[in-house]
């Protein structure tokens, strides 16, 4: 597994990074050195999760409800919750009730299935809901809101759950009463592109923007947004209060398909725009 323990906590929160679609763990290897290095002695942990695992989501074309666009998250993503159980059990030492807090690190869809995972009710801790061992969520990426409901042409790639997500967890759902932070890190590598082309526009050049102008309208339903690559600025930032959002200019979306000049949030330099906000001083009540 991509993780690595350090001395006694105490001091910096665990993290917990919660990989994204087509993600495998491994893939956050480079990370984890680069959060150590930072922090030597800090753990990290990373959902074990294989690539192979995300055909598991496939259960949900048997439910009805995939097909009016209406999904639940359970069970179809029960799978991936799982992982987070066994990462967070691992970084605070396989505690139960009472074991310390953890920063959870979300790329990707992990930031809508960590906000499913932290709304979860935890019976370890009297029931409450699992964002009470949330000292921080962090995302990078992660498209957080629904497309619009009823755009042409659009087809919500969750099925529904952005929109349960949205209606059930809205924003910095668990700040208030379970004193959860959250922040909410953007990146702007490609501003999307539209067609038609003005006439003396390259349609060879402008392949990139009209790539990422596709993707961007079935997220966000505008084809011309900023982004990194795959999730518009709009739609990786929690609305309201209560939320901490970091845009970082130039910042690629994923490890995979990362180089050639396009670097992902992981990697110098933009790994230094929003690594502090992992770093979390436990109380000494919080330790593990």
């Amino acid at each position: 597994r991509c993780a690595a323990r350090g001395s006694a906590a105490g001091q910096l929160a665990p993290v917990v990074i919660l990989p994204g679609l087509g993600n495998n763990a491994a893939d956050y290897a480079p990370l984890v050195e680069a959060l150590q290095a930072r922090a030597p002695g800090r753990v990290v942990e990373v959902c074990d999760v294989k690539r192979y695992d995300w055909a598991r989501n496939a259960a949900g074309l048997t439910d009805p409800a995939y097909w009016r666009g209406n999904l639940n998250p359970r069970p179809t993503v029960d799978w991936y919750l799982r992982y987070i159980d066994e990462a967070v059990l691992r970084a605070t030492g396989g505690g139960g009730e009472g074991a310390g807090k953890v920063v959870l690190l979300a790329h990707s869809a992990g930031g809508w299935l960590g906000r499913v995972w932290m709304d979860d009710v935890d019976f370890y801790d009297g029931g409450m809901a699992k964002a009470a061992r949330v000292a921080r969520f962090v995302t990078l990426g992660s498209p957080h809101r629904p497309p619009p409901e009823g755009a042409e042409g659009i087809v919500d790639q969750t099925r529904g759950i952005l929109s349960y997500v949205e209606r059930f967890m809205p924003g910095a759902f668990h700040a208030e009463a379970l004193g959860t932070e959250y922040v909410t890190v953007a990146g702007t590598y490609i501003k999307g592109r539209e067609w038609p082309l003005g006439e003396r526009e390259s349609l060879l050049e402008s392949m990139p923007a009209l790539a990422a102008g596709l993707g961007y309208k079935q997220v966000c339903g505008d084809a011309r947004a900023d982004g990194d690559g795959i999730t518009p600025v709009a739609c990786a930032h929690l609305p309201g209060d209560g939320v901490l959002r970091v845009d970082v200019e130039g910042c690629y979306h994923s490890p995979l398909g990362a180089g050639d000049g396009r670097r992902w949030y992981g990697e110098a330099p933009h790994l230094e725009q929003w690594a502090q906000h992992v770093d979390f001083v436990l109380e000494p009540a919080s330790a593990a």
